[in-house]
């Protein structure tokens, strides 16, 4: 199983925000927090247990006032996310993710006016029994 801290931590290597959170973020500019959507049903192979699993990952990029730099931080990221195949979260083997949609989602500003935007994505990993 990969937890949401785990799939943060990964993400802090992209170093693309000052303050990372899973679950519920406070009101901090250049922060990013983790989140899970709403699950699907699971994975079944005809006559055996699947290989892997997926979990899905809702980022919130909770960025500044100014609409081109938070525009501009979502797509780095996406990108970024866009860019990475094969990879080991700890000791879980992630095979691939896959962008939810073809770029990143705007918001649009919270009640202090702070630019927010979403990217969801689904990580398929090796199962674990």
């Amino acid at each position: 199983m990969l937890f949401l801290s785990q799939i943060r931590d990964w993400i802090k290597g992209f170093d693309a925000a000052e303050n990372y959170y899973i679950g519920k973020m406070n009101d901090k500019e250049k922060s990013i927090g983790i989140f899970q959507l709403s699950p699907r049903p699971p994975t079944r192979a005809i006559g055996q247990q699947s290989s892997y699993e997926v979990r899905r990952i809702s980022v919130k990029l909770h960025w500044n006032k100014n609409q081109n730099e938070s525009e501009r931080a979502a797509y780095e990221l996406y990108s970024k996310l866009r860019a990475v195949s094969s990879f080991d979260i700890d000791d879980t083997h992630v095979y691939f993710i896959d962008l939810l949609q073809a770029e990143p989602v705007s918001i649009d500003t919270d009640d202090s006016g702070v630019y927010e935007w979403v990217i969801e994505f689904e990580i398929y990993y090796e199962r674990k029994d």
